[in-house]
């Protein structure tokens, strides 16, 4: 059986794909065919910059925002707001996925595209991966700094409170009343993580992004909760 011919909004979807796969890989330098003037001076290299900017620049490399246009048109923080439709995500995620359908273009290159929008669904619906991926865009990766641990000492006496708290947990009701709580704490938490982004404060957002992850880890650990279970919380 013969596949239908792709659709103006296709062609469309997967030359902004294009574009968007080549502006976040690493570009060839190009060569001239005649050398510059010798009197041209070279331009020395910059010098690195750190890791931990508190009012870094705004211009950020492409993004798995730059997938979801209808969706997220001012693109990601400071520009844009964090906040998302979560439905309009949806609804935009499903008509990307209808572009690469099989039935559409087959072969190793539709799978790739699916398999890149899929992963850009799944970070941004969840506010800590979104946090997480932004950071990342401007060299801070949170998800694997193993330093966190100890630059916030309360944070942890407070955790492992919570976490005794879970395991001495008798029944269903005790538990709805601590997952409660642990539900407030990751909406403010959530909040001022887009505050900080949409602020460009990187050295907040960092700070606020390692608390969230520790209390929706706590969500997990309430979601398997078992009489007696023990809880293992992986920061």
């Amino acid at each position: 059986m013969s596949r239908p011919p792709p659709t103006l909004n296709s062609k469309r979807f997967f030359l902004t794909f294009h574009r968007y796969i080549t502006s976040t890989s690493p570009r060839r330098p190009t060569h001239p065919s005649h050398p510059p003037p010798r009197s041209t001076p070279r331009q020395p290299h910059p010098p690195p910059r750190s890791p931990l900017p508190r009012h870094a620049s705004t211009t950020t490399p492409s993004s798995h925002y730059a997938l979801f246009p209808s969706t997220l048109p001012h693109g990601p923080p400071p520009r844009g707001p964090f906040a998302l439709d979560p439905r309009a995500l949806r609804s935009e995620y499903l008509h990307l996925q209808s572009l690469t359908h099989p039935d559409r273009h087959a072969g190793a290159l539709a799978a790739g595209h699916s398999a890149l929008i899929n992963e850009a669904y799944r970070t941004l619906q969840s506010p800590l991966l979104r946090a997480q991926h932004l950071l990342a865009l401007r060299g801070i990766d949170v998800a694997d700094d193993e330093r966190v641990e100890a630059e916030d000492p309360e944070l942890l006496d407070e955790v492992l409170e919570v976490r005794e708290m879970i395991e001495g947990a008798e029944g269903e009701g005790e538990v709805e009343g601590l997952r409660g709580e642990n539900e407030r704490r990751i909406k403010a938490c959530e909040g001022r993580v887009g505050r900080a982004l949409e602020m460009d404060d990187l050295r907040g957002a960092r700070g606020e992004v390692v608390r969230l992850r520790y209390w929706v880890n706590v969500r997990e650990a309430l979601d398997g909760w078992e009489v007696g279970k023990r809880v293992v919380l992986v920061h």
